[in-house]
């Protein structure tokens, strides 16, 4: 079975969010920002360039597996995409300013559409 083109497209998504988290750790002021990535994973006590560099090498490994169709990515996309979703609709109450509403959709477009393919995940050897 083929790739799904909304897998190679989340996964790029997710690769282009990594990137952009590595370069912002090193490159860029975290300070300035009045709502870092630390704070949107709900753990606003954590070194910010800490939490943007571990967060970026995970996405990377679970877009790996994902990408790739494997069992693990399958079920790290959809830990993690239900571990953001539900930090973020936490969050949606707590702040005047609001990037968490597009976190809590974001999340479920990526939960809705991997539960869709979900068969190109478990496929057996006779479907390869």
């Amino acid at each position: 079975m083929k790739r799904p083109l909304g897998v190679s497209l989340i996964s790029y998504f997710y690769i282009f969010g990594a990137i952009v988290l590595l370069y912002t750790a090193f490159f860029y002021n975290v300070d300035d920002n009045s709502i870092g990535i630390a704070q949107r994973f709900g753990m606003p006590n954590v070194h910010e360039r800490l939490l943007r560099v571990i967060v970026a090498i995970f996405s990377m490994g679970m877009v790996y597996g994902y990408i790739r169709l494997k069992k693990w990515g399958f079920w790290l996309i959809v830990l993690f995409s239900v571990f953001f979703g539900l930090i973020s609709s936490s969050l949606i109450s707590n702040q005047t300013q609001q990037p968490f509403i597009g976190n809590f959709i974001w999340s479920i477009i990526v939960l809705a559409y991997t539960f869709y393919v979900k068969k190109a995940f478990f496929k057996t050897g006779v479907q390869q």
